[in-house]
């Protein structure tokens, strides 16, 4: 885990059941937003996995707020990451007695919020 300075929190939501592809999408949306933008944007996103993300966004500020003793209308997602996480395997019946693989990725997703400087 990355060691943050005073004014940084952070929160992380492994085995996200989504490919690391989808969930950048979504990070790359909030990434250098201020919190409040960040929050309307993830909420009003029609995308399935948003919400998820929106809870980490949500769990981020709470961090800042609660164990950093951050002013949250300061605070702007400094970083928002997504990494590989494991892969299962499962099988589709296809015909003439063959099969065919089917992968279901999962990913994890980090989302640092900063306090900005005046």
């Amino acid at each position: 885990m990355a060691k943050l300075n005073e004014k940084k929190a952070m929160a992380v939501c492994r085995s996200i059941r989504t490919s690391p592809r989808k969930l950048n999408l979504v990070a790359q949306s909030i990434r250098g937003l201020g919190v409040e933008k960040a929050v309307a944007e993830l909420s009003f996103s029609k995308k399935r996995i948003a919400k998820i993300a929106l809870v980490l966004l949500q769990s981020a500020i709470s961090n800042a707020e609660n164990n950093h003793n951050l002013n949250i209308d300061k605070l702007v997602v400094s970083e928002a990451y997504v990494g590989k996480g494991i892969v299962m395997k499962r099988m589709s019946a296809r015909g003439r007695g063959r099969g065919a693989r089917i992968l279901k990725p999962f990913s994890s997703m980090t989302v640092v919020v900063a306090e900005r400087g005046e």
